[in-house]
């Protein structure tokens, strides 16, 4: 995960390295959910809020060169290793103009108190007909909102129309618990991505038990 403007993964840098890297078969789940989006190609790959950069190997693995962004230098420590990496920030990205064939945001909306914005910044840098892929934690079924701990039954609450910080959470040992997370609803996803000017091409959720963990789209500049 990546960072907001206040680089609250900072003081969690060397957790995050170890919790993420650990991930087992989520973290898998994940890779699948973005290799599956984001398909072949070649030249540069943004990965916009690339933490410790533990996603670079899946736009490798395609033949896309990864580079990352992200405002935590204590995630930048760890993510050098495996990608170029530069310090910024993902409302106002170190990169030109419809510049990129593609970018990513994996497991980082919920990092950023206004990822409509960051949304508009990745139609900026995409070239014509670039390729985007989100994938997330599923934005009806984790949150604040959605109780887990009888998995598969998942309950979720009316906290779900609530959009402000919030580290409250089923699991006190997990990311949400230490750095909190912004909560945004389907259709604000959704809604933000088209008036980014950026074209749904298709969308997915993956989870294990029936009820989906996480949700990803491709969208096309």
């Amino acid at each position: 995960m990546g960072a907001t403007r206040s680089a609250a993964y900072d003081a969690h840098a060397d957790w995050y390295e170890g919790f993420i890297s650990g991930g087992g078969d989520y973290l898998r789940r994940v890779h699948a959910t973005v290799a599956d989006l984001l398909g072949t190609g070649e030249g540069p790959c943004l990965d916009i809020c690339c933490g410790t950069g533990a996603h670079a190997s899946v736009p490798a693995g395609l033949g896309w060169t990864p580079v990352g962004v992200d405002l935590s230098g204590g995630q930048l420590r760890h993510a050098n290793g495996r990608l170029p990496v530069a310090r910024g920030d993902a409302i106002a990205l170190p990169v030109g103009d419809a510049s990129l064939p593609a970018a990513m945001c994996v497991l980082a909306s919920t990092d950023l108190p206004d990822y409509p914005a960051v949304l508009r910044e990745v139609a900026r840098v995409l070239r014509p007909g670039g390729r985007f892929v989100h994938v997330g934690v599923h934005p009806c079924f984790v949150g604040a909102f959605a109780d887990w701990s009888q998995h598969p039954r998942v309950v979720v609450d009316e906290r779900y129309a609530e959009r402000a910080l919030s580290f409250d959470s089923w699991n006190t040992q997990g990311v949400r618990a230490r750095v909190g997370a912004w909560h945004v609803p389907l259709a604000d996803l959704l809604t933000a991505t088209v008036a980014a000017g950026l074209r749904l091409v298709r969308v997915v959720e993956a989870g294990p038990g029936g009820v989906p963990d996480l949700f990803g789209f491709l969208a096309v500049r």
